[in-house]
């Protein structure tokens, strides 16, 4: 890799929308501090990958759904605060607006999210109750039908949010968390839209024009986007690239795509790894994450445009929406 695209990459703000990786450590009992050969991403590779920011999704198998999710969430909150407890400055969390101000090219940070809207069971007090416990950020459905709205396996009944779901959308709002779009149908998504009073994010999603599978975006959901001042974070997963050979190239033509129709200020990464089965070729785990700086920067892009995609949007939409102050 050319030196001074290397260096470029680590004096930029890296931020990464999306990975399961505390699920896969707490199942596997997999080191989430130590660099390893399982799984795509521990703190050591993502400091290799010079990520600054990583989104941690909390997971809920199917197993918990509908009943149990709420206890599979804080049973993972708990592994991750263990783990912070005993690693204490490693794992620093952000929450609130001024803790993005500590965010540097030297450090990673995490951002706490639950993925599942089944988690809330049905109470706005449980939101409230996760905001306190650190999370800042709500998908608000995986693929199926949950107590907010419909899933995009759901996607052909044309639901969207129902009454609590819009609910939620108003106390994240007000909280100062981020709504996160990916999974959900496309009536939820323009129900948020419409509902919203903040910027939102598609964290790991991908381009439906370049493939088209029901977890993409279309072009008319990219320039809503736009015109919220939310994001989309290009997802790494083959089968939502749309391509038999897939490498770290296909991620490319996606960031460039969504960037043509939602504008640059609108993309960013969402890898998904420690979620996904497969990766693109060259892209086989966090560590890797210089090479789209260098494929960037190849294409003619200027070096403002790549520190925008690598995290200064995601920075900017999390500025717009964190609460100035913990509550």
């Amino acid at each position: 890799m050319n030196e001074y695209n290397l260096n470029l990459h680590h004096q930029s703000l890296v931020v990464d929308g999306h990975c399961d990786s505390i699920l896969e450590c707490y199942k596997e009992k997999r080191d989430f501090i130590k660099s390893g050969l399982k799984g795509h991403l521990d703190l050591s590779r993502l400091k290799q990958g010079g990520v600054n920011l990583q989104f941690l999704a909390l997971f809920i198998e199917a197993k918990y759904k509908p009943y149990g999710a709420l206890c599979r969430v804080l049973e993972l909150l708990d592994f991750f605060y263990s783990l912070k407890n005993e690693r204490g400055e490693s794992l620093q969390i952000i929450k609130e607006q001024k803790d993005l101000l500590s965010l540097n090219a030297e450090t990673v940070k995490f951002l706490l999210t639950v993925e599942g809207g089944e988690a809330l069971e049905g109470q706005l007090s449980t939101l409230r109750i996760l905001f306190r416990l650190g999370i800042r950020s709500v998908t608000l459905t995986w693929n199926q039908r949950n107590q907010l709205g419909d899933g995009v396996w759901e996607r052909e009944s044309g639901g969207g949010l129902t009454t609590f779901g819009k609910a939620v959308i108003k106390e994240m709002n007000d909280l100062g968390m981020l709504v996160d779009v990916s999974h959900l149908s496309e009536g939820g998504f323009w129900d948020v839209i419409s509902y919203t009073t903040k910027p939102i994010a598609a964290t790991h999603s991908c381009c439906r024009a370049l493939h088209d599978h029901p977890r993409n975006l279309r072009n008319e959901q990219l320039e809503a986007l736009q015109k919220n001042q939310g994001i989309i974070g290009i997802n790494f997963y083959p089968e939502f690239l749309g391509r038999e050979m897939v490498t770290a190239e296909t991620v490319i033509e996606h960031i460039e795509y969504a960037a043509g129709v939602a504008g640059v200020d609108h993309v960013g990464l969402g890898s998904d790894f420690d979620g996904i089965e497969t990766t693109p070729a060259g892209l086989e785990d966090v560590s890797k994450m210089p090479l789209l700086t260098e494929l960037l920067l190849q294409r003619g892009w200027k070096e403002e445009e790549v520190r925008k995609v690598l995290g200064g949007n995601y920075i900017r939409v999390l500025q717009q929406v964190l609460p100035p102050a913990q509550s």
